[in-house]
């Protein structure tokens, strides 16, 4: 008796995987086939060129447990976090907004692309489950965003992409542009293959003007209990005729940045890492000072710390990302903006926001 209900149990569970649309799909056996022409792909799975430590021993689990129950101090804001409500226009000149964690809007040379956009309320397949947003809601309603050329995603973690945000955007989006397999979750979600470009590591190409390039970052991927690795994850590189921008993804910190500096440099923005990191999982999360470090790596001239002021995925005090970046990028003369959510920032303005709200 007891074993047929476990085997019930078990499908379910099963069933509930394959199902609930949330968590994607993974690649099909013949995408699967392809991603072998990939360096990144071994044995059936992505993998960094070296591969990233995440201790997850028993008692390490059990440390990350008791530690999330227990929570640390100012963890979250007290209050909902203040915003401005973005510049939604176009024109030639670029411009860059940032909505909190790594979800931004990004306008240069008469395109526009969002980087990342994670509009919904919690990062989670349960997103009505636990505290959401700091700011408890985005400065604008996804009906006011204009038309997008572009949707660029990192990888498939759910702080990235959302399934609720995908499908309230994918009428307003030209083309999806992603790393290897993360176009298998989009297919699932009713947007059509021929929107979606897949790309491997140090492919370059040109869309609508502007050179992109897919470049490494030192992370991983998954969005449910079986497809940990099933898709790549990445940094982008976006370079008009003006106007050069780095957007790093997730990633650790490590020799790839100072080869992307070497091949694509200098940048007039980069949008690097800064947020959710823990000792714990060094490998795949950049502390403050690394974040700096690699804005000089990629040779940037303005660095926005990105991957903080939206969720507690990690066990520091949410403005500590923040102070640290600003600490760090004075020690070392970069030159550092620190918008609100939803404050535009044009790149190439003689000044930029540097007001502590977050105090």
């Amino acid at each position: 008796m007891i074993i047929s209900i476990l085997l019930v149990l078990v499908l379910l569970i099963l069933l509930f995987l394959r199902f609930y649309p949330v968590f994607g799909r993974k690649p099909s056996e013949s995408a699967a086939q392809g991603f072998k022409r990939s360096s990144q792909y071994d044995d059936g799975k992505f993998a960094n060129p070296v591969p990233a430590r995440m201790d997850m021993s028993f008692k390490t689990t059990v440390s990350m447990l008791i530690d999330f129950i227990k929570g640390i101090p100012n963890s979250r804001p007290k209050e909902q976090l203040a915003m401005d409500f973005p510049f939604l226009g176009n024109d030639q000149e670029t411009k860059i907004t940032w909505f909190g964690h790594s979800a931004s809007l990004l306008t240069i040379e008469g395109k526009t692309l969002l980087l990342d956009p994670m509009f919904g309320r919690a990062p989670s397949p349960f997103p009505g489950i636990g505290k959401g947003r700091y700011s408890g809601g985005l400065p604008f309603s996804i009906s006011q965003l204009p038309e997008i050329d572009a949707v660029i995603l990192s990888h498939d973690h759910y702080d990235h992409l959302d399934y609720g945000s995908i499908q309230q955007l994918k009428h307003k989006v030209n083309r999806f542009l992603v790393p290897l397999g993360v176009g298998s979750h989009l297919v699932r979600w009713g947007v059509s293959p021929d929107r979606i470009e897949e790309h491997d590591w140090w492919d370059e190409f040109v869309f609508e003007g502007l050179t992109m390039a897919c470049t490494p970052a030192n992370h991983f991927s998954g969005r449910s209990l079986t497809d940990r690795g099933a898709t790549l994850w990445c940094s982008w590189v976006i370079k008009g005729n003006y106007s050069s921008i780095f957007f790093s993804g997730d990633s650790g910190y490590a020799s790839h940045f100072k080869k992307i500096g070497d091949q694509y440099g200098p940048f007039d923005l980069t949008l690097m890492e800064c947020g959710q990191y823990d000792i714990r999982w060094a490998d795949i999360h950049m502390i403050p000072e690394e974040t700096v470090q690699a804005h000089l790596d990629v040779k940037g001239k303005l660095l926005i710390p990105i991957h903080w002021g939206a969720f507690t995925l990690a066990m520091h005090d949410w403005r500590d990302p923040v102070e640290r970046a600003i600490k760090a990028a004075e020690a070392k003369q970069v030159q550092i903006a620190t918008p609100k959510i939803g404050q535009t920032v044009s790149v190439h303005a003689s000044q930029y926001p540097r007001s502590a709200w977050w105090r």
